[in-house]
């Protein structure tokens, strides 16, 4: 707790940040008590102090892009466990980020869906574009067939490449265990050099 804080903003800070966590209410509550908070907290006290965090979430979410242009944009999506409807169900969190002229990387923009469809990804992307994310010369990202043509639709004119990691993952699953170590580090020679000419003088 910070000095001169006054004791209810830093509980609640403390809320806020086991909320982000995934802490439940139940250990929320039990630290609390622990730190002097005879009251507790419920759920709905949880709620309404993190109220906040869905204000800045959003804020953070429609902000304007077009300040900067970003040539590179790299996409990417994993599945998480989420309560939909009193449910526990997997859910789909895409995320893009772009790299600046001048290097600088900076998170664009992120949403959460039922899964990586077509559809999901033109209306994530094109918010993007509605954002002010321009200058796109080139898209990384798996082989997601939807995602594929979504970002040529979206981004006309952007040249896209797969992402490493996927394109490691592809190769080394068809080369004998045994094998693989050795796969992986020509692979990442391959990538290290500048250009072919390079690439052929190691071979």
């Amino acid at each position: 707790m910070e000095r001169r804080r006054r004791v209810d903003q830093a509980l609640y800070a403390i809320v806020m940040e086991a909320y982000l966590h995934g802490v439940s209410t139940r250990k929320v509550d039990d630290l609390l008590k622990a730190l002097g908070a005879d009251t507790g907290i419920s759920k709905s006290d949880v709620s309404r102090i993190c109220a906040d965090l869905d204000h800045e979430v959003g804020a953070f979410r429609d902000r304007d892009l077009s300040a900067m242009g970003y040539p590179y944009v790299f996409l990417d999506a994993t599945y998480c466990k989420a309560r939909v409807d009193h449910r526990v169900v997997s859910q789909a969190v895409v995320i893009a980020f772009g790299v600046a002229a001048d290097g600088r990387r900076e998170v664009l923009g992120f949403d959460v869906g039922d899964s990586e469809n077509e559809a999901f990804w033109t209306g994530f992307l094109r918010s993007l574009k509605a954002r002010g994310v321009g200058g796109v010369k080139l898209v990384i990202s798996d082989a997601h067939t939807g995602l594929k043509k979504t970002i040529g639709v979206v981004f006309q004119g952007a040249a896209w490449q797969r992402r490493r990691v996927h394109f490691l993952r592809n190769v080394l699953s068809i080369i004998p265990r045994a094998s693989q170590e050795m796969g992986a580090s020509i692979i990442h020679t391959i990538f290290a050099e500048p250009d072919a000419e390079h690439v052929k003088a190691q071979f």
